[in-house]
């Protein structure tokens, strides 16, 4: 029997270059920078320097939620990936990209399955990552939904699964799903500042589920 794929993991809201260092540092895959409105935001010259000061090979992603599409193509030519979180259209989300790859987040409980896969279609060209819809909030609300309501669409497609993620937690999604990457912000912060005990426990908890069977 194959080994299943590895399981991603990208650590969100950084804030500074020494947040991205330390991400690395702690085994991260790829790093998020907030530009939309969020307590973890960051202006667009903060994202460049952190871009700036990790190795290029190292995937930096740009929240955005209904920003307007200078902000986002600004991020795009210092390297960075957008990540839409909002009500962006298709229409939007490829005439920005132009083509480039990109992440749409869809909030699990906001439709039923059948409605979800509808809207995936329509974003055929972007990764797709699941977020808990809660309170109306897109993102960052540290509640974890139902992953095996994706199981038919995670083992057709790769998918990157978000919301209410911990160290605890984190082992039981990977095996659940097997998804491209897994993806945390609050789940690695202690008093809003990122924990480095924290990260690494939950690096160390989806390699350990990267390494065991479904």
């Amino acid at each position: 029997m194959s080994a299943p794929l590895r399981t991603r993991v990208k650590f969100c809201g950084a804030t500074s270059v020494a947040d991205a260092r330390l991400a690395l540092a702690s085994g991260a895959d790829a790093i998020g920078v907030i530009l939309a409105e969020s307590p973890r935001m960051i202006d667009l010259a903060t994202a460049r320097a952190i871009r700036a000061a990790i190795p290029a090979a190292t995937s930096i992603v740009g929240v955005f939620a209904d920003n307007d599409s200078e902000l986002v193509r600004g991020a795009l030519d210092a390297g960075i990936v957008p990540q839409f979180s909002g009500d962006e259209s298709p229409e939007f989300c490829n005439a920005v990209v132009a083509g480039r790859p990109y992440y749409k987040v869809f909030h699990v409980g906001e439709a039923d399955l059948g409605d979800l896969r509808k809207r995936l279609g329509a974003y055929a060209g972007a990764t797709a990552m699941f977020d808990t819809a809660s309170g109306g909030k897109r993102g960052g609300t540290g509640v974890a939904f139902a992953w095996n309501v994706l199981q038919d669409i995670a083992a057709s497609r790769a998918v990157v699964v978000a919301g209410g993620l911990t160290p605890e937690n984190v082992g039981v999604c990977v095996r659940t799903l097997r998804p491209y990457m897994v993806d945390v912000r609050s789940g690695i912060e202690s008093s809003g500042v990122k924990d480095e005990n924290k990260m690494r426990a939950f690096v160390r908890a989806v390699k350990e589920a990267n390494a065991q069977p479904g």
